[in-house]
């Protein structure tokens, strides 16, 4: 059994569960099925928006889509979450590539 039809396998008993969804959307972006994995980290930060890892991943998919404004705008909203989290880490990495993006 590959990694995403085992990330599906539990999923099925723990529907959301985001380090399982988050570890899926990150196997989608290596097979090529980005659209898969766009809909699983919004539905992440939709839910959950304190889940800060998915803000920095959902962000650089939508750079590889050539959509920089949703880009930037994923950015900042997880440099706010980071902030409220007090996540200086997941600040800082947020903020050097919403940088590289607007700078």
């Amino acid at each position: 059994m590959d990694r995403i039809e085992k990330l599906k396998s539990f999923l099925e008993t723990s529907p959301k569960d985001n380090f399982l969804r988050h570890a899926l959307a990150l196997e989608y972006i290596k097979t090529g099925e980005v659209k898969s994995a766009r809909v699983l980290f919004e539905n992440i930060l939709t839910e959950s928006p304190d889940y800060i890892g998915s803000y920095y991943h959902l962000a650089k998919l939508l750079e590889s889509l050539q959509e920089t404004e949703l880009a930037i705008e994923w950015y900042e909203k997880g440099m706010i979450a980071a902030k409220v989290a007090k996540d200086n880490h997941a600040y800082n990495e947020l903020q050097a590539a919403y940088e590289d993006l607007v700078y």
